[in-house]
């Protein structure tokens, strides 16, 4: 589950057809069916087009999706535009803004296991979609979504993330090696690799058997954070943020302890807080800007958590480092777009 996303710039026509192209061959890759592929197609097409025709900055990006036995596509479509003042008129076949069909919202909806939609007049929207070869698998109770994408110009991210059930708590991580490139990421994900491999789900004892992973890297910002009925546990080293929302638009943010993980640390705590229904999870890298919130956006604590770290990583990213954003909830029943 540390999956990175390819994020693709679409302002004209020719980006448009890239991007189908990128996605098309992702989902061959993963063994898609030809039908299934042309579904993948369709709704990224799609949504590159609507990019084309609305956007002034616009990108999406495609990111593989592992659960169990089941491999998927996840894209996201991101822009600053004008946005959309009626969302559901928007989704009905045969409405159009721009001169076309009108039937692109409608059919990457019908096409996808999960579509969701958040658009702000004169901010933007974001469009999430997943798709999976064959069927989809059952829900396990928690809405995830991550958007991990390098610093631009880099094949390879720094970052790495990571979810995992352990002892009956879930768990995530999140990690930045030291700066950016091959030795980050080798940093970041030897910090996975030592929290996949241990059995413990205390939040300390983790972070402790990654320190001593990263002894041979560059060292790494990593933090954990364990979700056990109504409490949350968290213990960080270095610059990952995080933070619990509250439906009612209350935040708490978490406290995370000097140092590099792997070479200096002087102190690893655990730190508890009260979980309550309908909290959402944000955890991210310093390649989001230190002052990223939600209370503009009317809703979207409402909506997937794919599309809330979606918003944030287009309206925060300092554009200059390696990103991720990491959005967890305990699943509910959102409204349908």
């Amino acid at each position: 589950m540390e999956v990175s996303s390819t994020a693709i710039a679409v302002t004209e026509s020719s980006q448009a057809g890239h991007a189908r192209r990128t996605a098309s061959a992702l989902a061959a890759r993963l063994g898609f069916s030809e039908e299934d592929q042309g579904k993948v197609a369709i709704v990224v097409s799609e949504a590159a087009k609507n990019l084309v025709a609305h956007a002034r900055e616009g990108q999406i990006l495609l990111r593989t999706l592992h659960a169990g036995p089941h491999v998927g596509v996840e894209m996201l479509a991101l822009d600053k535009g004008p946005g959309m003042v009626d969302v559901d008129r928007c989704l009905r076949d045969g409405y159009s803004t721009a001169g076309t069909g009108g039937s692109g919202l409608g059919a990457m909806r019908r096409m996808s296991s999960l579509f969701d939609i958040y658009s702000q007049p004169g901010v933007g929207t974001v469009v999430l979609a997943r798709l999976w070869s064959g069927k989809p698998p059952p829900e396990d109770g928690l809405d995830v979504g991550v958007v991990c994408v390098p610093k631009t110009g880099e094949e390879v991210c720094g970052d790495s993330w990571s979810v995992d059930r352990k002892g009956g708590r879930l768990v995530f991580l999140v990690a930045d090696g030291l700066g950016h490139g091959p030795e980050a990421a080798r940093a970041s994900r030897a910090a996975v690799v030592s929290f996949l491999e241990q059995g413990s789900s205390d939040v300390v004892e983790l972070l402790r058997g990654a320190h001593q992973e990263l002894h041979s890297t560059r060292g790494a910002a990593v933090a954990l954070t364990a979700l056990e009925g109504a409490q949350l546990h968290f213990s960080g080293v270095g610059n990952i943020a995080a933070a619990v929302l509250s439906p009612g638009g209350g935040i708490q943010r978490l406290v995370s302890m000097n140092g590099t993980l792997g070479h200096q640390t002087h102190r690893m705590q655990q730190f508890s807080y009260t979980w309550n229904p309908g909290d959402t999870l944000v955890m991210c890298s310093d390649g989001l800007a230190t002052q990223w919130r939600v209370d503009a956006y009317p809703g979207l604590l409402a909506r997937h958590p794919g599309v809330v770290a979606g918003v944030l990583f287009r309206d925060f990213s300092r554009g200059r480092d390696d990103a991720t954003v990491l959005v967890a909830r305990e699943t509910s029943r959102r409204g349908t777009p």
